[in-house]
C-alpha cells in the first residue's frame, strides 16, 4: 500500500472546501457539527479570520474582510439573531457610545 500523507486541520471550513479538495485529487475527512459544537467553532473561526485581516497585505485585505463578514453572518444565525437585529444593536451602540470614525486612541485616564 502506498504511503499517504495526512494534514490535520481541525477547523470549520466553508461549504465547498471538501468539493475543492476532492477535485484536487485528495480525500477530505469531514463531519457536520452538532448545534453545541457550532458556536465555539464559529468563534474560533472568527479569531482565525481576524488574525488573517491583521496580517494581510493591503491587496489581500478585502478578501480577508469578506471572510470575516461571512463568519459573522453564520455566527449571527447560529446565535439566533437576524442581520437586522444585529444592525439595530450596532446602531443603538453607535448612538450611545459612538463609532470609530474619529480614530480616537485612549492612552490613559487620570483619576483625581
Amino acid at each position: 500500500m502506498p504511503h499517504q500523507q495526512k494534514i490535520v486541520y481541525g477547523k470549520l471550513v466553508r461549504d465547498r472546501i471538501p468539493e475543492i479538495i476532492t477535485a484536487d485529487g485528495q480525500i477530505p475527512r469531514v463531519r457536520v457539527l452538532d448545534d453545541p459544537d457550532l458556536l465555539p467553532a464559529l468563534i474560533a473561526k472568527l479569531h482565525e479570520e481576524a488574525e488573517e485581516v491583521a496580517t494581510a497585505e493591503p491587496d489581500a485585505r478585502l478578501g480577508e474582510l469578506a471572510d470575516v463578514r461571512e463568519v459573522l453572518a453564520a455566527l449571527t444565525i447560529a446565535s439566533g439573531f437576524t442581520e437586522l437585529e444585529v444592525e439595530e444593536a450596532a446602531a443603538s451602540k453607535r448612538a450611545e457610545r459612538g463609532g470609530f470614525t474619529q480614530r480616537l486612541w485612549l492612552d490613559e485616564v487620570l483619576i483625581p
